[in-house]
């Protein structure tokens, strides 16, 4: 099995932004949910990275800034409803 290189996330801080939702915090959550959850958070983070990439070039700079970021933000609002049923 070839072994996933990058960053990840920690199933700590999976754990807390699924529980920040939760209304019961005694909800327990397992370990399918945190790797699903994972997942998602990679392909937003990716996506968010390659879109920010794309305004920057539009715009003709090489380096990326957070207001590359910001321009592409309503995007990736628009960007997650979809992810979330590509995974379902």
């Amino acid at each position: 099995m070839e072994r996933e290189q990058g960053a990840r996330f920690k199933r700590e801080l999976i754990n807390k932004l699924l529980h920040f939702y939760f209304k019961d915090p005694k909800t327990k959550i397992n370990s399918d949910a945190v790797l699903i959850m994972s997942e998602m958070l990679k392909i937003f983070v990716v996506e968010a990275a390659v879109r920010a990439c794309k305004q920057a070039t539009t715009e003709d700079l090489e380096c990326v800034d957070i207001e590359h970021f910001e321009k592409i933000l309503p995007q990736l609002v628009d960007f997650c409803p979809k992810l979330v049923l590509l995974l379902d």
